[in-house]
């Protein structure tokens, strides 16, 4: 196992001090209490303490938090062990004003604002409402407020369920291009086997390949109220490492579990090969079929080259059919493929802003759109 673990990486410690943008998953086994069935508001407040601190610090944090079905349905009086779909969203709807409710609270006493997102599997699959939720998170931090983001589970049915918090957070850490995902967990790591069961099991601090024998690691759910396990973590970190963002497994049972990460307790980190910026550039330029093209004139070609946006203002023709959020082609001057990028608007819209500057595009629209047909971060140069 010394191939897997050894090496130069960055601890998890170190990680955690050094990311900037930071998606969290919070189990419900340790923000529910299972007699009882509502939040551990003592370690809540303990969290939320360490979310300020990195916040101190400069990081942007956002909170993928599961619990919304356990603290509803004990609301509801539902305490049978399985619940029919029905009632399982009627626990969602109900516990999740509760569980939100919870977070103002804690975060308020930081004066740190709080929203509510909520996702289904389709909001991270379907380029559109993609774009759209990957624009609404990175509104909502350049605000200042920390998002508390949890599966739609009050529409979503079990076809089309995540069936976990894991990979919906690491979803979501991909969708805007965050640095580092922490799941908290009722296990501080990987380990060669389930250390709960075999007491010769290794623990692994760190993993940069996520192998057949990593996966054969993955072990399952203890029985509770949590429905992830090893194996969801698993495929978690193969969706976080595969978009540039490093992952941390770490025991979230102790109070202030962020803390407890600086300060050096264990921890296992899953490690990108690749910034995620780089990452997003990558799926860009291979794994989206462009559905259109836009021409630049000779002023724009030049922007693009020294690292600017594409704007209406440098555009001289469109074609195809696209929606916002597709993949385009972008021609120089001499119909030269320069790049590739994902636009701002249909290509309906694109047409009727061509050679407007950024302050004309709502009067032509008759909305305030954005100021780039493609923005820098979403444009990849040949």
């Amino acid at each position: 196992m010394s191939n897997i673990s050894s090496g130069t990486g960055l601890s998890a410690a170190e990680h955690l001090r050094s990311a900037k943008r930071i998606v969290i998953k919070i189990g419900s086994a340790l923000l529910v209490d299972d007699k009882t069935g509502k939040p551990r508001l003592n370690w809540l407040n303990a969290l939320t303490d360490d979310v300020a601190n990195l916040r101190a610090r400069g990081a942007e944090v956002m909170l993928v938090s599961s619990g919304a079905i356990a603290v509803g349905r004990n609301h509801l009086g539902l305490t049978k062990q399985n619940l029919r779909l029905e009632e399982k969203q009627a626990s969602a709807a109900t516990g999740q004003i509760l569980l939100a409710h919870a977070y103002q609270e804690a975060l308020a006493r930081h004066d740190v604002t709080v929203s509510q997102v909520l996702l289904t599997l389709g909001d991270t699959e379907e380029r559109r409402r993609h774009l759209n939720a990957r624009n609404t998170l990175t509104t909502l931090l350049r605000l200042g407020t920390v998002p508390i983001i949890n599966e739609n589970d009050t529409v979503a049915t079990s076809e089309i369920r995540f069936g976990d918090n894991d990979r919906l957070a690491a979803r979501v850490g991909a969708m805007v291009n965050a640095d580092l995902l922490i799941l908290l967990s009722d296990i501080d790591g990987l380990y060669t086997a389930d250390p709960k069961r075999d007491e010769h099991a290794e623990f692994l601090p760190v993993v940069r390949e996520i192998t057949p024998e990593i996966d054969a690691m993955a072990g399952e759910a203890l029985p509770g109220y949590s429905s992830g396990g090893m194996i969801t973590k698993i495929s978690a970190a193969k969706i976080s490492v595969g978009a540039g963002c490093n992952m941390i497994i770490a025991n979230g049972h102790k109070l202030n579990p962020l803390q407890n990460i600086i300060e050096g307790n264990r921890a296992t980190v899953f490690e990108a090969s690749v910034e995620p910026k780089t990452a997003r550039k990558r799926y860009i330029a291979g794994s989206l079929k462009p559905l259109g093209t836009v021409t630049l004139d000779a002023g724009a070609l030049k922007a693009l080259q020294n690292g600017k946006s594409l704007l209406p203002a440098g555009v001289t023709a469109v074609d195809g059919k696209f929606q916002r959020g597709d993949a385009v082609l972008v021609k120089s001057p001499d119909g030269r493929e320069v790049a590739r990028g994902l636009a701002a608007y249909s290509n309906g819209d694109a047409r009727k802003i061509i050679g407007l500057q950024s302050s004309e595009i709502e009067a032509r629209l008759g909305y305030l759109g954005r100021e780039e047909l493609i923005h820098r971060d979403d444009l990849v140069l040949n």
